[in-house]
């Protein structure tokens, strides 16, 4: 029993000194969803051949909906699929408010947002003009210069305020928060941190190709765990990236709901995830 009653003071000490850094976070996302969110939508759309640039630039915002409205414009024909995996590689979902709450590792931010856009732009561009070539057009799908019927608008809540949704997202993601970092609690509890965290380091290049395979869970609370696991000191901050690189939050679920064909679905899923692990191996040895 005490070492429940440890577990569950350790993740309120741990979780309630973000929750004035998310609301502003969710503040600021929800007043640029609903006062951009048209431009967005036009920016990533019209891209065409090229989308990839955009489209990497777009995703690094921390909302999950442009990953699922990259997905439906790919699977109506109006973006690349470059331009969807820019989206993906880009989309960190839950974990950039959550890793803005935590002064102490903002200055991974930078590095963090400025790696996603250029591994985002690299992916879009390998996969849109050399391997264009080479992929049979079953496989490559996507941009056919022009658009089939779009359905691509997540349902807001637009009868709610900017700051009550900002509010609602908040505690949503603040008890997220709370269950890992409870069940974190008792893990380390019970384990022992040194050991756990011992034998997340020393799992070396593995490391980052688990941490894509979490990243591919179609959820935020992937991302949610990735940062924790990140803020915990249990996973480096090549194994972030390959996790957020691999997490594309709900787009994954609504490409392979949206999108006809599976070989297409399989190989894009496989694509987040090498190229996720390829670079979180990469950046393994920063000291982030």
């Amino acid at each position: 029993m005490n070492l429940i009653f440890h577990a569950l003071e350790h993740a309120f000490e741990d979780s309630l000194p973000m929750l004035p850094f998310l609301f502003l976070a969710y503040l600021l996302i929800e007043w640029i969803e609903r006062h951009h969110g048209d431009a967005i939508e036009r920016a990533l759309a019209g891209g065409g051949r090229w989308g990839f640039v955009p489209g990497a630039v777009l995703g690094c915002v921390p909302q999950c909906g442009f990953s699922a409205l990259a997905a439906n414009l790919y699977a109506s024909r109006v973006i690349t699929p470059g331009t969807l995996l820019a989206v993906f590689v880009a989309t960190s979902d839950e974990a950039l408010p959550l890793l803005a709450a935590a002064p102490g590792v903002w200055n991974a931010l930078p590095v963090l947002l400025g790696a996603k856009v250029a591994a985002g732009v690299a992916a879009g561009f390998l996969l849109d003009v050399p391997l264009r070539r080479v992929l049979p057009a079953g496989l490559y799908g996507g941009y056919a210069g022009h658009a089939d019927q779009v359905d691509c608008h997540e349902h807001h809540e637009e009868h709610s305020g900017v700051f009550l949704s900002a509010l609602r997202h908040t505690v949503e993601i603040l008890l997220f928060i709370l269950l890992f970092n409870f069940l974190l609690g008792l893990l380390f509890e019970w384990v022992g941190e040194d050991a756990i965290t011992t034998f997340l380091l020393q799992m070396g290049p593995l490391q980052p190709m688990a941490a894509a395979l979490v990243g591919l869970i179609p959820n935020c609370a992937s991302s949610v765990l990735l940062a924790q696991l990140y803020l915990q000191g249990a996973i480096s901050f090549g194994s972030l990236f390959a996790g957020l690189c691999a997490g594309a939050g709900i787009g994954l679920a609504v490409l392979w709901r949206v999108n006809p064909s599976w070989k297409q679905n399989l190989f894009l899923t496989g694509a987040l995830w090498a190229g996720g692990s390829v670079c979180g191996v990469l950046l393994q040895a920063l000291p982030l």
